[in-house]
C-alpha cells in the first residue's frame, strides 16, 4: 500500500477525551451525591428527624440513578450519549441547588432524591457506555480511569462539603456543589461521542482501511442478553452485593460520630473510601484485563465482604480507615470491571441498554440497604446487623459470580 494510501493514526486518539469527559461527569454526579454522609447531622437536627427517614433521602436518589439506566442506556444507545450527559448535569445541578432552599425534609426528598437521582441516572450509564465502545485491547484500563472520577469525587468532594458545611451552613454548602455541578460537569460532558466510527476510526484509534466498508457493531439483542443465563446470575449477584453496598456511604461518619470520632475526622473517612476506591478503578481495572475480568468480579465481591468485617469490629479512627481504604479498593474495583465483563458477555451494539437493566439490581438494593440500616440503628442502638448482613450477602455474590461461565464471543448481527 502506498503512503499517500495508507490510514493514519491520529495523535490525539479521542477516545481518552472521551474517558476524561466520563471522570468529569461521574466526579461531579457521583462526588456530590456521596457528600451526603456530611449532611446526615445537620439534617437530622434541623427537621427533628430519625436517622432512618434522613437516609432514605440518599436510598431514594440511589435508586433513581442506578433505576434509571434502564431508560437511559436505551436513549443513549439511539441519540447519543452527551445529550443525556448534558441533561443529567443540569438536573444534578438544579437538585443540589433545590435541596439547599427546601423548608422541610420531603423537599429535600424531592429535590436531592429526585434531582440528583435523576441527574446522575441520566448521565451515568450513558458515558460508561459510551467509553466501551471505544476500545477493544484497554478496555478494563480506560473504563478504570473513566469510573475513576467516582472515586476521586468520593475523595475530595465529602470534605469539601463538610468544610462548606462548617463555614456556611448546611443550605449553601448545598447550593456550592449545585454551582460546580453545572459548571464543571456540563463542559465536560460536551466531550463525549458515543462511537469511534463517527470519526473514521476503530476501537484503540486503529485507522479504518480505506475501501472496507464500515461494519455495524457486534452483540446481542437486549431481549436475548436479559433472558441469558449469565445475565440472570449476574443480576442476582449484584442484587445481593447491593443491599450493603452504599451502607458506608451513609452510615460511616454517624457511626464514627457515634463511637467518639472527632467530625473532621469522621468525614475523612469517606474521602478514605475515595482514595481506596481510585486505586482500586485505576489498577484492578488494568488487572481484570490480565486475569479474567469474570474472576475480578468475584475476588472484588468477596473483598468488599470480608472488609466489611474489618468494619464491624472497629471502634476507633484508624481501624475505621483501614476499613474505608480497604473497602474503597474493592468497590472501586467492582465498578470498574462490571461494564467491561457486560462488553465480553454480550457485545457493544447494546451495551448501554444491557447495562442499564443489569443496574436495575443495584437500584433496588440501594433502596433497601442504607434506609434499613438507619432504621436498624433507631430500632437497637447498633450497626452490628446491617454490617453482618452486607458481610454475609457480599460472600453469597461472589460464590454466584464465581459459578458462572467464561464470556464467549457474541454473535453477529
Amino acid at each position: 500500500m502506498s503512503s499517500q494510501t495508507a490510514p493514519i493514526r491520529p495523535r490525539l486518539f479521542h477516545g481518552w477525551l472521551v474517558v476524561a469527559g466520563a471522570f468529569a461527569v461521574m466526579f461531579v454526579g457521583f462526588g456530590s451525591a456521596y457528600t451526603f454522609s456530611a449532611f446526615v447531622e445537620p439534617l437530622q437536627r434541623d427537621f427533628a428527624a430519625s436517622r432512618g427517614s434522613v437516609s432514605l433521602v440518599f436510598s431514594l436518589a440511589g435508586f433513581l440513578y442506578f433505576g434509571l439506566g434502564v431508560i437511559s442506556g436505551p436513549l443513549a444507545d439511539r441519540w447519543g450519549s452527551k445529550s443525556l450527559a448534558v441533561i443529567g448535569m443540569l438536573l444534578t445541578a438544579g437538585g443540589l441547588i433545590a435541596a439547599g432552599l427546601a423548608t422541610s425534609l420531603v423537599q429535600v426528598y424531592l429535590a436531592y432524591g429526585l434531582g440528583v437521582g435523576l441527574g446522575v441516572g441520566a448521565s451515568y450509564v450513558p458515558v460508561v457506555g459510551a467509553v466501551q465502545r471505544w476500545f477493544v485491547r484497554r478496555r478494563g484500563f480506560a473504563s478504570g480511569i473513566a469510573v475513576s472520577g467516582i472515586g476521586v469525587g468520593t475523595l475530595a468532594m465529602p470534605p469539601l462539603a463538610a468544610a462548606l458545611i462548617a463555614g456556611f451552613g448546611w443550605r449553601q454548602a448545598y447550593i456550592v456543589l449545585g454551582l460546580l455541578a453545572a459548571l464543571i460537569g456540563i463542559g465536560m460532558a460536551l466531550l463525549i461521542e458515543n462511537d469511534p466510527r463517527d470519526r473514521g476510526l476503530n476501537p484503540d484509534g486503529d485507522p479504518v482501511e480505506p475501501g472496507v466498508a464500515r461494519a455495524a457493531p457486534e452483540g446481542f439483542p437486549v431481549r436475548a442478553a436479559v433472558g441469558s443465563g449469565r445475565f440472570v446470575g449476574l443480576y442476582i449477584a449484584c442484587v445481593f452485593c447491593s443491599f450493603g453496598l452504599f451502607v458506608p456511604f451513609v452510615h460511616l461518619v454517624p457511626y464514627a460520630l457515634d463511637h467518639g470520632v472527632a467530625q473532621g475526622s469522621a468525614v475523612l473517612l469517606v474521602g478514605i473510601i475515595g482514595i481506596g476506591s481510585t486505586a482500586g478503578r485505576f489498577f484492578l481495572g488494568d488487572l481484570a484485563d490480565r486475569m479474567g475480568r469474570k474472576n475480578a468480579l468475584t475476588a472484588m465481591f468477596a473483598g468488599m465482604a470480608l472488609s466489611m468485617a474489618i468494619w464491624a469490629l472497629a471502634g476507633s479512627f484508624w481501624p475505621l480507615a483501614v476499613f474505608a481504604f480497604a473497602y474503597g479498593v474493592f468497590y472501586g474495583g467492582f465498578v470498574a470491571i462490571i461494564p467491561s465483563l457486560v462488553m465480553d458477555y454480550f457485545g457493544g451494539r447494546n451495551v448501554s441498554s444491557i447495562i442499564g437493566v443489569l443496574y436495575t439490581s443495584v437500584a433496588f438494593g440501594t433502596l433497601v440497604g442504607p434506609t434499613a440500616a438507619g432504621f436498624a440503628f433507631d430500632f437497637s442502638g447498633s450497626y452490628q446487623v446491617p454490617i453482618l448482613a452486607s458481610t454475609a450477602a457480599g460472600l453469597l455474590a461472589a460464590v454466584i459470580v464465581a459459578a458462572l461461565p467464561k464470556a464467549a464471543g457474541a454473535p453477529r448481527g
